[in-house]
């Protein structure tokens, strides 16, 4: 795997003829999603300013185009009419190259409309001539033309007494008020994760320092919280972030982390006084950076969607030097004490062919699996045990198990043959109180979604089978079931 210098991983991209080759090489790479945004060429991390304005989802994505590395980052833009057909805009923010503010990369953060335009709040990464780094908090304005307007001052700077670690602003519009915040997320100098928020009556300048949000019986959970958000949904507020560098129970070796905590907001002390403990957003293997669309008018829901990898980790795709995708957009809302997240019912006009299974099993009851394909699965009560992307004789694959003694599912990659970041583990469980019902699962070319008892749990995986690994087996159950191939969604263009 080739190692990358600073000065490669931070070179400005002059001319876009500069990686068509790349793209050119990439495009035919048999793991490339038909129905998931994905990087244009090189690296894609966190999803940026999703928003809705001007009668289209706007979606950004970090991207550094040089390859499989983490390096001098852009906003790259894509927009939908729909949230399931994607089309490729071009870079929307690109970094200043000499002193500026953000001279070593657009960092994440989110967006919001305003009369008739966007706004983008996000993080400008400022490295001095000591590489000693500088983060600030920056504003652009998104034209007609589909350009950018950077506003020649930052809203405001690194919080002295905090440690450099402070990104990621997410704006938020508080209804009937006419006061305006932005969280961060940060760390302290004794390594404790936080969130810092600022305040404003007017979303384009007047941001003063309001103080560190306070989390009564929260004392430590990792040493930075990446991405924060705070999302109100059915009548809860919800505090959403990505805590780092700390294990959780049931989460293997892994250190990097998204999840929430249900409770009621208290902005004029800062307070969010939680209604239970922290928990994980998505209980399968890749699923970090998550984010709700702003201007989304439905109290009851949020629209949900995230990275689709982990920070400090590699995929087999790094070798053909591309590497990332998002997962596919949630519908959000609240049961009970959790969040429930459901695929939108629009992926429904995805569905191309259904499978006649009477026509389709091999000698071993094993089933040919389209390469992007939905698979819905209605399980009666007992034990249950389905083998997905596996050989033509039901070994190996991704392994989805319930015990119904114990009510718990059981999601185990290590029979793939490309194995990665198996450090971290290869299983991952969840407890069902209720028993497994049904499942529904999305197979794109490189990557498995999970969605069990209809938004109770999801799991999401990054996959790479092999030419072999395309199988299906109902290895023991009783289950009625319907496969769908899915259309094409995203439109693979090379447009800088």
């Amino acid at each position: 795997m080739k190692e990358w210098t600073r000065e490669e991983r931070y070179r400005y991209l002059k001319d876009p003829m500069e990686v068509k080759d790349l793209f050119d090489r990439i495009s035919v790479s048999k793991y490339r999603q038909t129905f998931h945004i994905q990087a244009v060429t090189g690296l894609m991390n966190d999803p940026n300013g999703f928003v809705y304005f001007d009668n289209k989802w706007h979606l950004f994505y970090q991207w550094c185009p040089w390859g499989a590395v983490h390096g001098l980052k852009y906003w790259y833009h894509v927009v939908s009419k729909n949230l399931i057909t994607w089309e490729n805009l071009g870079v929307c923010l690109l970094p200043d190259e000499g002193d500026g503010y953000d001279n070593k990369g657009a960092y994440s953060g989110s967006a919001m409309p305003i009369d008739d335009k966007l706004y983008l709040y996000y993080t400008g990464n400022n490295r001095d001539s000591d590489w000693v780094r500088h983060p600030y908090t920056c504003l652009a304005r998104l034209g007609s033309d589909g350009w950018t307007e950077k506003y020649p001052l930052p809203l405001f700077g690194a919080h002295p007494d905090y440690t450099d670690n402070q990104r990621d602003p997410k704006i938020i519009v508080m209804p009937d008020s006419n006061t305006y915040y932005i969280i961060l997320g940060a760390e302290t100098p004794e390594k404790r994760g936080c969130i810092l928020v600022y305040k404003s009556e007017n979303l384009l300048h007047g941001w003063t320092f309001a103080g560190e949000l306070k989390v009564p019986g929260v004392d430590y959970l990792g040493n930075m919280w990446e991405c924060p958000s705070i999302e109100r949904i059915g009548g809860h507020d919800i505090l959403m972030f990505c805590p780092q560098h700390i294990k959780l129970p049931g989460r293997g070796e892994s250190t990097n982390h998204n999840g929430y905590i249900l409770g009621k907001m208290d902005w004029d002390s800062l307070t969010f006084e939680h209604e239970g403990s922290f928990h994980v957003l998505d209980f399968g293997f890749d699923s970090y950076a998550a984010t709700c669309a702003n201007n989304v008018q439905d109290p009851d829901k949020a629209i949900l969607i995230a990275w689709m990898g982990l920070p400090d980790v590699t995929y087999p795709t790094d070798e053909e030097e591309w590497a990332g995708s998002l997962t596919l957009p949630r519908e959000l809302t609240v049961r009970g004490r959790r969040l429930i997240q459901k695929p939108l019912p629009e992926l429904k006009k995805l569905r191309g062919e259904e499978l006649s299974l009477e026509e389709k099993f091999n000698e071993e009851q094993c089933i040919r699996l389209p390469d992007a394909c939905e698979i819905e699965v209605d399980i009666r009560p007992g034990d249950c045990e389905i083998g997905i992307l596996t050989d033509g004789d039901g070994t190996g694959g991704i392994v989805i198990s319930y015990d119904d003694r114990e009510k718990e599912i059981t999601i185990d990659k290590s029979g793939m043959k490309e194995r990665f970041n198996t450090e971290l583990g290869e299983s991952r469980k969840r407890p069902l109180p209720d028993g497994l019902s049904h499942l529904r699962i999305f197979i794109d070319r490189s990557s498995v979604e999970i969605f069990v008892n209809d938004g109770d749990a999801v799991f999401t995986t990054r996959a790479f089978p092999t030419d072999q690994e395309h199988f299906m087996k109902i290895k023991e159950g009783d289950t009625f079931m319907h496969i769908w191939k899915l259309k094409p969604a995203v439109k693979d263009n090379f447009i800088i």
